[in-house]
Formats: C-alpha cells, sequence, structure tokens
C-alpha cells in the first residue's frame, strides 16, 4: 500500500511538472523512483519511459481538445521520427551503461539544462 501512496504522488508531482514545463515527468520521476523508491537508475527510466507515454498523451488530449493550434503538428511529425529512432538505440545504450554511469549522466544533464535556464533570457 505504501509503494501505492508514493507512486500515486510522485505520478500526480510528475504530471503537473510535466504539463507545465513539456519535460514528460520524467525529470522529477527518475530521481524520485532511484532516492524515494530505491529503484535501480535502470529501472527507474525504463519506469519512466513507459509512464511518460501516458502523461503525454493525456496532455496532448488536452491540448488538442481545448486549444486547437496550440501544437505544431508538422514539427511533431518531423521530430517524433527522429526522436523515436533516437529512443530506439538510446535504451540500448542505456542498458549497457552501469546504474552509476547513468545517474551521473542524468545529475550532469540536469545542472547544464538548469543553469543554462535560469542564465539564458528567454
Amino acid at each position: 500500500m505504501k509503494i501505492v501512496l508514493i507512486g500515486l504522488v510522485i505520478g500526480l508531482l510528475a504530471g503537473l511538472v510535466g504539463a507545465l514545463c513539456g519535460v514528460g515527468g520524467g525529470i522529477l520521476m527518475v530521481p524520485a523512483f532511484a532516492l524515494v523508491l530505491g529503484m535501480k537508475q535502470q529501472n527507474a527510466v525504463a519506469t519512466s519511459l513507459a509512464i511518460v507515454v501516458v502523461t503525454a498523451l493525456a496532455g496532448t488530449m488536452n491540448h488538442t481538445i481545448k486549444a486547437p493550434g496550440l501544437i505544431d503538428w508538422k514539427l511533431v511529425a518531423c521530430t517524433a521520427v527522429g526522436a523515436a529512432v533516437a529512443a530506439w538505440f538510446g535504451t540500448e545504450l542505456m542498458r549497457n551503461l552501469s546504474n552509476h554511469q547513468l545517474t551521473k549522466i542524468f545529475g550532469v544533464l540536469l545542472v547544464v539544462v538548469g543553469v543554462r535556464m535560469l542564465l539564458v533570457k528567454a
């Protein structure tokens, strides 16, 4: 029961952050799964990817219904092809890295992107 409640709280926070920031929630779920639930980094990443499918569909449906024209579908089509191919090979790479290596890569990515967003005027 405890894991269900923790999962629900993580899901609520990830869904909100994902919807607000367009990050799919993985930016919150991966650290939460690893630190709070004690999952290995590989398991946290794989689990987060599966959940992101659901959150992305829910958010996309809401935007499509309530804000038609907000999504650039031409850009979606072009970007999705490249992202799908890269994700296929990225998951192969992820399984060949250690949990320690993945944790370091994820941490560096969060810091670099976070610093850039704080310093660059939008």
